[in-house]
């Protein structure tokens, strides 16, 4: 199974400093749609792992929650493409539950939900701890410039096989030639 796991605030959508609390906040990154469609075209899984400690802080409900999922669903297949499922953590760090990425319990979750591992799994972030999560399954990290991930990047310390890319539909075009190359091989 080809999967591949995405943050959503600043890799999808537009992220904010105060959180994306409504479907009207919830505002697509340029190409973001066509590079879910790619991926889709290409054979990809595509899940997200998304913090959400709006919830836990209780600046918008699950009702919320759902209404810029579907939103994000709608925009996804009018663009050809189509995210197989969701995975949030709505826990805040004190909490200290598995879930919330950094730590793996989300990508783990994924892994054994499609029964597959994480050596040959992508997971696209803007920020450090989605980076970690993967990188702590033995995954392969993907840093996109989008959203904080020029801080990201500028703070170093990345996990040391991280790719980097502008965006990603950016990202979407290297992996689907990528793999149109391997198949014609």
């Amino acid at each position: 199974m080809k999967l591949i796991i995405l943050d959503r605030d600043g890799v999808l959508n537009q992220d904010r400093d105060d959180f994306v609390k409504s479907e009207d906040e919830w505002i697509p990154l340029p190409g973001s749609m066509d590079a879910v469609a790619l991926f889709k075209q290409a054979d990809y899984t595509i899940v997200i792992a998304t913090n959400q400690s709006g919830i836990g802080r209780r600046y918008f409900s699950m009702q919320d929650l759902n209404e810029m999922h579907e939103k994000m669903h709608r925009l996804a297949n009018e663009a050809g493409g189509s995210i197989d499922g969701i995975w949030f953590c709505p826990h805040t760090d004190a909490n200290h539950c598995s879930c919330r990425k950094p730590k793996p319990g989300m990508v783990e979750d994924i892994l054994n939900r499609f029964n597959t591992d994480a050596r040959d799994v992508y997971l696209v972030g803007d920020s450090l701890r989605d980076l970690q999560a993967i990188d702590a399954v033995g995954g392969l990290p993907v840093l996109v410039l989008t959203g904080k991930g020029k801080k990201t990047l500028a703070a170093g310390g990345l996990p040391e096989n991280t790719q980097v890319f502008d965006d990603l539909l950016s990202f979407a075009y290297y992996l689907t030639i990528q793999t149109g190359d391997e198949q014609e091989a």
